[in-house]
């Protein structure tokens, strides 16, 4: 097993935990890992996961850095909204709460997505908080539109029929219920590649099983309709791109449009036997590339001791 996983998946302790309030008054759950004198990386998970998706990068790159992750609204801890409340505006407003919560005035950081994380940070393209905070960016298996279109989970060839099943499987309401080894194997056909480690599949099981149906289904419908690809044209940052040559669900047709229309593009780096949940499936590639854009592209002593005093938050210290 690697190094950077636990067997149980969980998060170490964060330094400190604290709600930021989105533009509409939604409540976003934050915690930050790490030293406040560190380099920041804020980490944007994917749609059906939580922070603890982020489990293995936390664990090594809290050592030397401050990890920001935050769960997305009705995910994890991050409460459930009402039905306008889902929308790609939404994620903008609520990254740039964390953004701000987070990180002292003008204090840079690299921001990480994976999947529905990475549009994340598209659908902010064009905010005064991304723009402001973020030095470089990382997008991990996502895509910017066509999703339904594109996905390999529906078998058979490319058309209406497969895209329309595409849409009624991502706006989907039944409960997923327990993980079991039936579930298991349906979700490492979906999401993961087919040499996937047992355990590692089973944190994703979890992760994914643990989302409340009240926000996958909302969020299904976003993801169905997606696009975004005026906010790729407008991420002005430099950015890297990561997919898994197996990714049924954003496959890498989506990952090199990025790389080609991205402003400023620091390369494609594909994963070969991965699937769509890279930062567990390989956590050791992803952790990389955030220490070297990190190396790259945060200014030494750039840090921000006295961030997250702007009352933009309520802080709830662990004690």
């Amino acid at each position: 097993m690697s190094r950077l996983l636990r067997r149980d998946g969980a998060l170490p302790v964060p330094a400190r935990e604290l709600i930021a309030r989105s533009a509409d008054g939604a409540r976003i759950h934050v915690e930050v890992h790490g030293r406040d004198d560190a380099p920041a990386v804020v980490l944007s998970h994917g749609w059906t996961c939580s922070t603890h998706f982020w489990a293995a990068q936390v664990r090594d790159l809290a050592v030397d850095h401050r990890v920001v992750v935050y769960d997305q609204r009705g995910h994890g801890r991050s409460p459930a909204v009402g039905r306008g409340g889902y929308s790609t505006e939404a994620l903008a407003d609520d990254l740039e709460a964390v953004l701000a919560a987070t990180l002292a005035p003008g204090e840079k950081a690299v921001v990480a997505g994976h999947s529905m994380g990475g549009m994340t940070i598209m659908a902010a393209s064009r905010r005064a908080g991304l723009r402001e905070h973020a030095a470089a960016v990382l997008l991990c298996s996502t895509g910017s539109s066509r999703l339904a279109a594109e996905s390999l989970v529906v078998p058979g060839p490319a058309g209406a029929v497969r895209t329309g099943m595409t849409r009624a499987i991502l706006r989907a309401k039944a409960p997923l219920g327990p993980v079991t080894p039936v579930s298991r194997r349906i979700l490492k056909y979906a999401t993961m590649g087919a040499g996937s480690a047992p355990d590692r599949v089973d944190a994703c099981a979890r992760i994914v099983h643990a989302c409340p149906r009240g926000a996958r289904a909302p969020w299904g419908h976003v993801l169905a309709e997606l696009d975004l690809g005026a906010g790729v044209r407008e991420l002005r940052v430099p950015t890297a791109v990561i997919a898994g040559t197996e990714d049924r669900m954003t496959p890498p047709v989506h990952a090199r449009a990025l790389a080609a229309a991205l402003p400023d593009c620091l390369g494609l780096t594909e994963l070969t036997g991965m699937g769509h949940m890279t930062p567990v499936e390989a956590p050791e590639a992803v952790t990389a590339k955030i220490r070297e854009l990190v190396t790259g592209y945060l200014p030494a002593g750039d840090t921000g001791a006295d961030a997250g005093t702007d009352g933009t938050a309520e802080k709830e210290e662990v004690a």
